[in-house]
């Protein structure tokens, strides 16, 4: 079968810097920062227009309590009226406290609620009218800062998985920063917590404003593989170091990746079709490979170091259920020479139960190794 698309040709775009060149104000409907008040400007006023319908009610019920201390007998509606008017800071002066009692609570009391009332007043409005600056100051914070942080191409159901699985592992949502086109993909990743930025990943200036260049990985999940492709070359443009772990429908596509940068491949149409065949005969390696897949529950598949008792030991002797052997960025797996034995610096690949952490195992790998 011939590959699905043909090699792209690799071009300067002349407008590589267009969105780079942007102020950070001109990116607030760019990249969109996870905020902890999700409520609008509405559901704002309205919920301090309630604290200040609240004080103006304390302060009546108060002055009711006290009606004979003012210049007139006052009725329910005379102290919500003086309580309305004060707290304004109004005061008509018709209604005045004339007792030491009724001063007392002025002083302790009202003036204090009156300065609340202000402040809710204020603050509303300085809220509504400064909440564009707020989210500019903090996305330039955000893009001074960020760094050794991952970047997924593609919000789609491989990358919605692809963070699912670095969230299981223990990576903070504010360290994962998403890139898609499409709004409704990117409002369900600011809700999940994360970095959200629109835009066409396979141009360099989407990824730029990304912090592709100081980024640790980058996923790319996109589609169609020939924009993965496109992304992945792009990305290998502007950092030459970052670890590119992409996704590929096609088999025959996968040395394109390869070919533009990308340090793994995974094949995804093919690994379905491997799984629905094994299915077929043997439902439960399927289950079970699901398992080692999902990190939530059950057995996962990880990666932890040595410990120093197990330095020259054979990995089939372990405690743990080891896969491979990790030596220098190299895997190799448990038939092979090089795996005969564990040496100092080697790393464990192993299957481990997804409530335990690498150092609960590596604790309990070091009692069994004194038991022994």
């Amino acid at each position: 079968m011939a590959p699905s698309f043909r090699p792209p040709i690799r071009f300067r775009d002349n407008r590589s810097d267009e969105l780079t060149a942007l102020p950070d104000h001109a990116l607030l409907n760019v990249i969109r920062l996870p905020q902890a008040d999700k409520a609008t400007p509405w559901a704002l006023i309205s919920r301090r227009f309630l604290y200040a319908i609240l004080l103006v009610v304390i302060v009546a019920v108060l002055v009711w309590l006290d009606k004979d201390g003012y210049s007139e007998h006052l009725t329910f509606i005379d102290a919500v009226y003086y309580s309305a008017v004060s707290l304004s800071t109004t005061g008509y002066g018709d209604i005045t406290p004339v007792t030491q009692t009724a001063r007392l609570v002025n002083i302790l009391v009202v003036t204090p609620m009156r300065v609340a009332f202000l402040m809710l007043l204020v603050g509303t409005t300085l809220s509504v009218l400064t909440e564009d600056s707020r989210k500019t100051l903090q996305l330039q914070r955000w893009r001074k800062t960020v760094r050794n942080h991952t970047i997924v191409v593609g919000y789609g159901t491989k990358g919605r998985s692809a963070v699912e699985a670095l969230i299981a592992e223990g990576m903070p949502p504010s360290e994962i920063v998403v890139i898609d086109d499409n709004q409704e993909a990117l409002s369900h990743a600011e809700n999940r917590g994360l970095i959200a930025v629109h835009g066409n990943a396979t141009k360099s200036d989407v990824l730029k404003i990304a912090g592709v260049s100081r980024a640790r990985s980058v996923v790319v999940a996109p589609s169609s593989d020939d924009t993965a492709v496109l992304v992945t070359l792009s990305v290998r443009e502007i950092n030459q170091g970052v670890n590119i772990v992409a996704s590929v429908r096609e088999g025959e596509n996968q040395h394109l990746l390869e070919q533009s940068g990308a340090d793994s491949v995974v094949i995804s149409s093919e690994t379905a079709g491997r799984l629905l065949g094994i299915a077929t005969s043997t439902p439960t390696v399927v289950e079970m490979i699901e398992d080692l897949l999902s990190p939530d529950a059950g057995f996962a598949v990880a990666e932890r170091a040595i410990i120093d008792d197990e330095v020259g030991a054979n990995p089939r002797h372990l405690a743990d259920i080891v896969l491979g052997v990790v030596r220098s960025g190299e895997l190799y797996r448990l038939d092979s020479p090089e795996a005969e034995t564990v040496e100092p610096g080697d790393r464990l690949l192993y299957i481990r139960y997804t409530d335990e952490t690498p150092d609960d195992l590596s604790e309990a790998a070091r009692a069994e190794e004194e038991d022994r």
